[in-house]
């Protein structure tokens, strides 16, 4: 995957500031007081769900498909760069191997790749495959992390 030098060293400046925010917004909804007893059952579930990004259906039907027709076995990588109508962009690709730094999510086989940086964005988020009439794209469907985005799913601001 190619990488743009100058999106790559805005994300590495902008994401210890972006993690604080989100560690800071994480820390403020769980110390909320509760009139209901149900909800600290529930906080160490939101707590694994934040740690993990997720993969739909789709997404794993498209995958096998194209791990089908490839010589050796693919992972979906997702990586976040600068840029888009929103300030940030989601980046899909397939990747042979993984890094020393990244996370790797598996569902049903199929192996989602995301690098450290990249993570701290992605929290929590679901990717899907989505067949429309103009394009068919792996898109993530909702991030927990995101508070705005364009209308084709690729851009998104950070909460």
């Amino acid at each position: 995957m190619a990488t743009r030098p100058h999106s790559r060293s805005l994300i590495l400046r902008a994401a210890p500031f972006l993690a604080s925010r989100i560690r800071r917004n994480a820390t403020l909804l769980r110390s909320r007081p509760s009139s209901s007893s149900a909800m600290p059952e529930q906080q160490p579930e939101l707590k694994s769900q934040n740690d993990s990004v997720f993969m739909t259906e789709n997404c794993v039907r498209r995958m096998k498909e194209l791990q089908a027709s490839e010589p050796e076995e693919k992972m979906l990588r997702l990586s976040i760069e600068a840029g888009g109508c929103s300030g940030f962009q989601y980046e899909f690709s397939l990747d042979g191997k993984a890094n020393a730094d990244d996370r790797i999510f598996e569902k049903d086989g199929v192996k989602l790749v995301v690098d450290n940086i990249s993570f701290d964005f992605v929290k929590g988020a679901t990717v899907d495959y989505v067949e429309e009439l103009i394009r068919s794209a792996f898109q993530v469907s909702t991030n927990p992390s995101a508070v705005g985005g364009c209308s084709c799913k690729s851009s998104f601001m950070v909460k």
